[in-house]
């Protein structure tokens, strides 16, 4: 379940935000004016969110690869590794 809190709460109670975020690795939601303004993270938990976002592409890089042609059988690849080709 996300947790949402007023843009008061960050500016009274950072430290505890900072505390959530670090220990259960997930966003706390903060609201201006009743609404979703902003997501604050840890920096270990944001690094791992990109970093997922940077392995889909790389995975979805090969996949376009594969699907357009652009790669080699096994023993083709070794062979040109070992010089044989």
């Amino acid at each position: 379940m996300p947790n949402i809190k007023p843009s008061a709460y960050l500016r009274n109670s950072y430290n505890e935000v900072s505390e959530f975020c670090h220990k259960y690795m997930e966003p706390v939601f903060i609201t201006k004016n009743g609404h979703g303004d902003l997501a604050v993270m840890s920096v270990e938990a944001y690094e791992k969110f990109i970093g997922r976002f940077e392995l889909y592409a790389l995975i979805k890089e090969g996949l376009d690869d594969i699907k357009a042609g652009n790669y080699m059988d096994y023993d083709e690849f070794m062979a040109q590794v070992r010089g044989k080709k």
